[in-house]
């Protein structure tokens, strides 16, 4: 039986609503990647988020980013290898703590937003990146960009690769993402959505905003938390990836 894991960035604000949200969400997806603090959240949401998703069953994963809380860790940023891997191992290291403290295990390492985008399609980055996961856990699960640098880097640092997919993301004809200053960048119509993955998992093609079939290896399905959308998302592609006879498992299964 064809398996796929479903993963939302989770953790990402602390109000209790959106935190609702986030145990709403963790009820459809097998994956949460919590945020570790320097793109948004704090230590507080962090441990919340992981007795959540400890409750649910679900993976739990780091989610770092750039120190860029004022653009949500969006914003390109000119930093060395060096920096790079320090950034990424203090806030693997956080969570890790976190996890202990709270009986849970950390499971995998997702970078966020444009350190995720640049380490896709640059090597020195994708190294450091790769580096510091194998450096604080070589049993971690290095999930990135299906096709991207990220790959060669965690096979070169023999770690355990997850390729993901978008389901609410527009593709570029390279198998990039759609840069989200763009128009059609995020794909609005959760039906559409569910369609292009339903399609990717059987064919390993999904068709970029130009309408050409680029082919993708799919491990996760990621469905991001922060939208308004996100439960709609998740619950109906959990429902339709069931109804086609595709097991959803987390990503360690």
């Amino acid at each position: 039986m064809r398996t796929i894991d479903i993963n939302s960035d989770l953790g990402e604000f602390s109000d209790d609503l959106h935190l609702e949200n986030d145990r709403q969400v963790l009820q459809c997806v097998t994956s949460a990647n919590i945020a570790c603090g320097f793109h948004a959240s704090d230590p507080l949401t962090m441990t919340k988020s992981v007795r959540m998703a400890k409750e649910a069953g679900a993976a739990i994963g780091a989610h770092p980013g750039f120190p860029d809380r004022e653009n949500f860790g969006r914003r390109a940023m000119d930093m060395s290898p060096e920096e790079v891997k320090a950034i990424m191992l203090y806030q693997i290291g956080a969570l890790q703590a976190i996890c202990s403290a709270e009986g849970a295990a950390l499971t995998h390492v997702k970078p966020h937003g444009a350190l995720y985008n640049m380490a896709a399609k640059d090597e020195a980055l994708a190294e450091a990146i790769a580096d510091a996961v194998g450096s604080a856990d070589g049993s971690l699960i290095l999930v990135g960009l299906s096709g991207s640098l990220m790959a060669d880097a965690a096979k070169a640092k023999d770690l355990r690769f997850a390729a993901e997919v978008f389901a609410d993301r527009a593709y570029e004809d390279d198998g990039s993402l759609v840069s989200r200053s763009k128009p059609g960048a995020m794909i609005e119509d959760e039906n559409e959505a569910v369609r292009r993955m339903i399609r990717l998992i059987h064919e390993g093609v999904i068709e970029s905003i130009n309408g050409k079939d680029i082919p993708l290896q799919a491990d996760t399905i990621c469905v991001h938390g922060d939208g308004p959308k996100a439960l709609a998302f998740a619950s109906k592609l959990r429902e339709a990836l069931e109804r086609d006879g595709i097991a959803v498992r987390n990503m360690i299964k």
